[in-house]
């Protein structure tokens, strides 16, 4: 074994220039004297998932860099370090800002270049990988949004339960709805969801996005349940020649969960999925 191995790989914070002002980023290397065999790019999920979610990301990150990648971890416009409130948020600032950070990696990384995603990070990641101007050799989603719509319906149901919780009168669910209908911004959980980002994020259906570069697609499957029937999507996206490589994990739902979970079978799941590109004997030439 390679004695730079066991050595911590660095972690380098900054601040990327971009429009509307800057985005924090961190950058994952691989252990000193160990050149990138590649780059991958994070896309986190929505709003407070992102807070939820940072830790297990960050776990990930320092494996992957351990393996001989470059991880670039960076916070959209408007969410966490990032310039912007996200009220002013909009899907295509969040295209553009993964545009920036794809080509920034693409251009001090020689190797394969890896769009990892997390909820709706990875709808994010299949919709700009269906358009995306720079060559991807693969996208690692993990537990993926694949129905945007579905996917502000629970964002919104939140806004029922904070509600509910501080003893206000019960909202109908299609309130929130009728507001954003009129071009009204609704608070959800101590975000401002702007009509324009959940108009977008309601276009956006996986099953228009068939990938054309290989899929490992991580699922939260419960324990002691049954294993759960390969999803329809994935079948769909195999019907179009698409490479979908799925594995599931019994660690709990981290991305909204009350307590930290550290998900070994999570980072374990990713490695043995991911296996045929992070096995160093058989990617070296």
């Amino acid at each position: 074994m390679n004695d730079t191995a066991t050595v911590a790989p660095p972690l380098l914070p900054f601040f990327m220039s971009a429009s509307g002002g800057q985005r924090y980023c961190l950058l994952h290397l691989p252990p000193p004297g160990r050149p990138a065999r590649g780059g991958i790019v994070y896309v986190h999920p929505l709003a407070e998932e992102l807070n939820k979610s940072r830790h297990v990301a960050a776990a990930q990150a320092r494996a992957f860099a351990a393996a001989g990648y470059s991880v670039l971890q960076i916070d959209l416009y408007g969410c966490g370090d990032s310039s912007g409130d996200f009220g002013e948020a909009r899907w295509p600032i969040w295209h553009n800002d993964l545009h920036l950070a794809c080509a920034w990696l693409a251009q001090r990384v020689d190797g394969p270049l890896t769009l990892w995603g997390l909820r709706l990070g990875a709808l994010l990641a299949l919709d700009f990988a269906s358009r995306a101007p720079l060559p991807l050799a693969r996208l690692l989603l993990w537990q993926p949004e694949l129905d945007g719509r579905r996917c502000i319906d629970r964002f919104l149901r939140l806004r029922l339960a904070s509600g509910m919780l501080a003893g206000a009168e019960a909202e109908a669910p299609g309130q929130a709805r009728a507001a954003l209908a009129q071009g009204e911004p609704v608070e959800v959980a101590g975000y401002l969801l702007a009509p324009a980002l959940a108009h977008a994020i309601d276009g956006v259906d996986g099953a228009a996005l068939a990938p054309s570069v290989p899929v490992y697609w991580l699922e939260y499957q419960p324990p002691g349940q049954a294993p759960a029937p390969l999803p329809r999507l994935a079948r769909h996206w195999r019907e179009h020649g698409a490479a979908v490589h799925l594995a599931a994990f019994g660690d709990g739902p981290f991305w909204h969960s009350g307590e930290l979970l550290a998900c070994p079978q999570l980072l374990d799941a990713t490695r043995e999925l991911c296996r045929d590109w992070l096995d160093e004997q058989r990617t070296a030439p």
